[in-house]
């Protein structure tokens, strides 16, 4: 019987197609690595995986009066910027110098600077939006000491040098589903950890995204709640020229109950996303 930590043939085939891209990628620019990875993703590999399917029902559920025209543009744009986003992880240094620098705006910034200064907690909501790792190198680059929770992925292969990459931008990371007493230490010490909230989880509740039930975890508002800690919704904001951001810090979400928090959070990712419909994770299934 096949050992299940041993890699199958289509993993040790994928991760070596995505390696081989990647490497030929860091040969280029960055201005021009970055567009080049998101059109490989948009054109090739998306269709090849299906993503245009599964980005069609999905808008198809939840935006059934979206023109036809504005469904084919985003069934492009969608996968560009998660090849885009791909490519910004993996230039490492000169993806944090783009970064590093970006001033944070809105009404959470504040929030950040008092906990920071007060080495107090603070759980940031992160959805799967622009590219939710540029925030992450931009709070890093002022000294803010975050960490963050990330799922596992099914190829171990691939999971070994992403996880390498994501290192790069900020540490420490927090394996989800693992022994989490370390991320609590963190976290009591002053530091701050993003948990993501939108993608589709076997325990939750089951709220609302986009006008349907849709299973969210409640974790980060359940410590948010445990640990007296602000709440604070981030967010990447990708610019028009496709490789700059802007970061946007919410307002903490007023305390309730775990359930009313991440609706909240729900609520308040929605209307960024309809602002820049192109931007969200619109490949994941998440109304299972």
């Amino acid at each position: 019987m096949t050992d299940p930590a041993t890699p199958s043939f289509s993993d040790r085939l994928s991760n070596g197609v995505f390696r081989s891209l990647m490497a030929a990628a860091r040969s280029l620019p960055y201005r021009w690595r970055v567009p080049m990875v998101g059109w490989v993703v948009s054109r090739i590999v998306s269709p090849l995986a299906h993503y245009d399917d599964r980005i069609r029902k999905n808008l198809a559920l939840v935006c059934p009066d979206l023109p036809q025209a504005e469904v084919e543009r985003l069934v492009r744009a969608v996968p560009d910027n998660v090849g885009r986003t791909l490519a910004e992880i993996y230039s490492g240094e000169e993806f944090l110098a783009r970064v590093s620098d970006l001033p944070l705006e809105g009404p959470g910034v504040e929030a950040l600077e008092h906990a920071h200064k007060e080495n107090r907690p603070v759980i940031i909501a992160a959805g799967h939006f622009g590219n939710y790792d540029a925030w992450r190198g931009a709070l890093n680059a002022r000294g803010y000491r975050v960490g963050a929770i990330y799922r596992p992925m099914g190829n171990t292969l691939f999971n070994e040098h992403y996880v390498e990459a994501i290192t790069t931008i900020a540490e420490p990371l927090f394996a989800r589903d693992s022994d989490l007493r370390q991320m609590l230490r963190f976290l009591k010490s002053g530091g701050m950890v993003a948990f993501g909230f939108d993608q589709a989880f076997r325990r939750g509740a089951e709220l609302e995204f986009f006008g349907q039930r849709a299973m969210t975890p409640i974790s980060a508002a359940e410590l948010a709640l445990k640990l007296n800690a602000p709440l604070v919704p981030i967010y990447a904001i990708r610019q028009p020229d496709g490789l700059s951001f802007r970061i946007l810090v919410e307002a903490p979400i007023p305390p309730s109950t775990a359930e009313e928090m991440t609706q909240a959070l729900n609520d308040a990712l929605e209307v960024q996303v309809r602002a820049h419909m192109d931007q969200w994770f619109w490949i994941h299934r998440r109304w299972k």
